[in-house]
């Protein structure tokens, strides 16, 4: 059994620190033989007040060019820049082939001036979270390919890792573009305890900006059930992301069967509505497992068909509080259009606390 001490946990999230998430190797009796493959893990550990760091997701010239350099690729940015990952829809059909002059920005209702503007297959950093819990089980070997497809179909320069999580979250692999190396981490299947999804994405997130190298940040997060186990609350979750200026979070809440109440459907489909939506994500809710597949090749080409938009704000960073951010795009000969971005963030404040990783000695 992993050790989970509930009071010490609560301390220390009343002393102002996060949930550090650790996972032990060893085998309980009766436990799902394939979590035997897991080995040496690495615990996340969330502290409090994340920044983000200095952006590396556009350039800071309109239009410039996207130049690849060594391993991985180097885009010229400034840290005061905000950077808008932007899906544009006609219907349901994607809009692949807008100008930047096609764009308004607007931040608390003032129009800003863009300054960046990218519409390239860039590279993705991305970290799939899965739902662990007991009743996973049986579902988990589809969830798993669906993932893998997910990547598979993806830039082959994506690097990805796996989270796991039930009561809690252990990251059973690290960044790779190995599709070998994330099926492994797929494979640490204990799917039992509770359901910490909001803990999962905060850790998730936080590790995602502070050690991910791709231009471009995701979460993809796949659950079957309502949070019942975080020490963070929802709207606590949705404002770290937004303190990270962070990921775009698609979601895949498999909410059916008789495993849950109205009510707690409910309240599943309503938080991973939310974790999407404010996020500039999509929330999916397949009616069965068949369907995952499919919404992860979905997901998949969103990402690729994305806009990337960077402008400077008009109001100091200096000036705490949320900031609204509505994006709007039209053309000639088009319909109209829907942009579906991040709908704010907070100003980073330097020298604020980061999330550190560690390698677990167990």
């Amino acid at each position: 059994m992993r050790p989970y001490n509930k009071r010490l946990f609560a301390l220390l999230f009343a002393a102002a620190a996060w949930p550090l998430f650790a996972r032990t190797p060893a085998v309980s009796a009766g436990q799902n033989p394939s979590a035997q493959a897991a080995s040496q893990t690495a615990p996340l550990t969330v502290d409090q007040d994340p920044v983000r760091s200095p952006d590396t997701s556009a350039p800071s010239e309109a239009g410039a060019p996207l130049k690849k350099q060594g391993g991985g690729y180097v885009l010229k940015t400034n840290v005061e820049e905000v950077v808008l990952n932007a899906t544009v829809l006609e219907g349901n059909r994607l809009v692949p082939d807008l100008k930047e002059g096609d764009f308004e920005v607007y931040e608390d209702g003032v129009q800003q001036k863009i300054i960046s503007f990218q519409h390239t297959d860039l590279p993705v950093s991305m970290g799939l979270v899965i739902d662990n819990s007991g009743s996973m089980y049986k579902k988990r070997p589809a969830v798993n390919e669906a993932a893998l497809d997910l990547v598979q179909s993806s830039n082959p320069e994506d690097q990805a890792f796996v989270v796991n999580f039930s009561d809690e979250a252990f990251l059973d692999q690290d960044f790779t573009s190995s599709i070998a190396q994330l099926r492994q981490g797929l494979s640490h299947i204990d799917s039992r305890g509770g359901t910490a999804l909001y803990d999962a994405v905060a850790a998730s997130a936080d590790h995602l900006v502070e050690q991910g190298k791709r231009p471009k940040q995701v979460l993809v997060v796949i659950t079957d059930g309502d949070d019942n186990a975080s020490t963070l609350t929802l709207e606590q979750t949705i404002r770290r992301v937004q303190q990270l200026s962070g990921p775009v979070i698609y979601c895949i809440g498999l909410l059916y069967g008789d495993e849950m109440s109205r009510e707690e459907i409910r309240h599943a489909h309503n938080a991973l509505e939310m974790l999407a939506t404010e996020t500039g994500g999509i929330a999916f809710f397949p009616k069965s497992l068949n369907q995952v597949d499919e919404i992860a090749a979905e997901v998949a080409q969103d990402i690729r068909n994305q806009y990337t938009i960077g402008y400077r704000s008009t109001r100091p960073m200096t000036d705490p509080g949320f900031r609204t951010i509505k994006v709007l795009a039209a053309a000639r000969g088009m319909g109209k259009l829907t942009v579906r971005t991040r709908t704010g963030y907070f100003p980073s404040v330097p020298g604020a606390g980061k999330s550190t990783l560690t390698t677990s000695g167990n």
